[in-house]
């Protein structure tokens, strides 16, 4: 069984801990069994390690995630990486194309798709050697998961299996039609026709998707997949292939499922009411995320979520939440000010036109690459730790209360030979984290 886990999106309804590089997937707010802080990324990726260790995963994601993924699911983690950010269809191919041509992944093996940040239990990640066992038997061309809904509403798709025609399979029931986040009154007309929310959960043989990229695309290797990439259609899944299979069958999930896709469903799994440092008195159904250095202070307040970041400061009223998304769309876009990276994380503490200041975090081992800037100066301070600087070709020690300047067009690369923290000032015209020359050894 393969498994490819998608993670893309910007996961704006969780502004402002989430933003256009760090997802909602990757935010540690939920708990696991020892009490330890954990993303849904991690959470999804150990059920399935659980559920199904035989099964090979693949994360699909876009080079923006890629950093995150590797910090928190391990090095050795597989990813196939966008080119461009676009929709699940192309997603899909191209995961697919990868598995085939550089996993050289049989055609007639499974290959189940799943969003990586739903919240279920175990039982659901079990399910899935039945849609295995469909796609094996050849029972379906495509295999689907319906989440028996626990209320009308229009966040979700619908599956209507065939009321009328007998299970193709025990638990497996053929699909009639698919219904697009309908409003509540039609999904309530749909949930009495005996329709399931629509999981994004797709089960398929590898050759099935292969016919198909080759319909869309055409390519002789991987590299020439990617070269095409930006002409795929941009387009969902379920609307290119799902709905267009001629064989489509629905397993029905009954156990715990929620798409944590708002503050609102999100508190409702937050074992804590306050992550950071916060004063509350009086409070009555008041949430508060705090990763700034400073206190939130929260008096008399009811039916609240408050967050705060780098990036800002989000007040607002529990059911109001989930409007979030458009109205974060309305502001300026500015640069991520918190960001994880394969050495560690930075986040941004003040910039103004002439200068930047950053706190960066190395973790022991990890190194930058050896690397130069074209339009900055920079000063870092050592706060804690230990490292070793190249600079031109010479080799320095850092530690505690080391001050090092490197001015623009300097080669260097820094390796934490400990936990390492330091702040950078850059100082210039343009302080853009693509402004990096990457130069060979060192």
């Amino acid at each position: 069984m393969q498994i490819i886990l998608l993670s893309g999106g910007s996961g704006k309804r969780l502004w402002p801990l989430s933003n256009d590089v760090r997802s909602k997937q990757f935010l540690k707010l939920l708990m696991d069994e020892q009490g330890n802080r954990q993303s849904m990324v991690q959470r999804v990726y150990a059920q399935i390690k659980e559920a199904q260790p035989n099964a090979r995963i693949t994360v699909a994601t876009n080079a923006a995630q890629v950093d995150s993924i590797r910090n928190q699911l391990g090095g050795c983690v597989d990813i196939v990486v966008e080119p461009e950010r676009r929709d699940t269809f192309p997603a899909i191919l191209l995961a697919c194309a990868y598995l085939r041509l550089k996993k050289k992944a049989g055609l007639e093996e499974t290959v189940i798709v799943l969003p990586v940040d739903p919240l279920t239990e175990l039982s659901f990640f079990s399910a899935l050697t039945h849609l295995d066992k469909l796609i094996k038997q050849g029972e379906a061309d495509i295999a689907l998961i319906g989440i028996k809904p626990l209320l009308p509403t229009s966040k979700y798709g619908y599956i209507v299996p065939e009321a009328k025609v007998a299970e193709i399979a025990p638990g497996a029931h053929p699909v009639s039609r698919f219904v697009e986040k309908p409003n509540e009154k039609e999904a309530e007309l749909l949930i009495d026709e005996g329709a399931y929310w629509n999981g994004g959960v797709f089960a398929f043989k590898l050759g099935y998707m292969m016919d198909i990229a080759r319909k869309n695309a055409k390519f002789a290797d991987f590299e020439g997949l990617l070269d095409q990439y930006g002409n795929l259609e941009k387009t969902s899944f379920d609307y290119k292939v799902v709905e267009n299979a001629k064989r489509v069958a629905v397993v029905p999930y009954c156990g715990k499922w929620t798409d944590i896709g708002t503050w609102r469903t999100l508190t409702d799994e937050m074992s804590q009411t306050t992550l950071g440092t916060a004063v509350v008195e009086g409070v009555q159904n008041t949430f508060i995320v705090n990763e700034l250095n400073i206190p939130v202070v929260a008096l008399g307040t009811k039916d609240l979520v408050i967050a705060a970041s780098p990036d800002g400061i989000l007040v607002s009223d529990m059911i109001e939440s989930s409007r979030l998304k458009p109205v974060v769309d309305k502001l300026e876009h500015v640069r991520p000010m918190y960001e994880e990276r394969h050495w560690g994380e930075y986040t941004v503490l003040a910039q103004d036109k002439g200068s930047l200041v950053k706190k960066m975090s190395l973790s022991a081992g990890k190194s930058f690459g050896y690397q130069s800037h074209k339009y900055r100066d920079q000063v870092w301070v050592v706060s804690s730790g230990e490292g070793q600087l190249l600079l031109d070709g010479k080799t320095k020690k850092l530690a505690a209360g080391d001050v090092v300047k490197i001015t623009r067009g300097k080669k260097h690369r820094l390796t934490a030979t400990s936990d390492l923290c330091i702040t950078e000032v850059q100082f210039g015209d343009r302080f853009d984290e693509n402004d990096i020359e990457r130069f060979e050894g060192g």
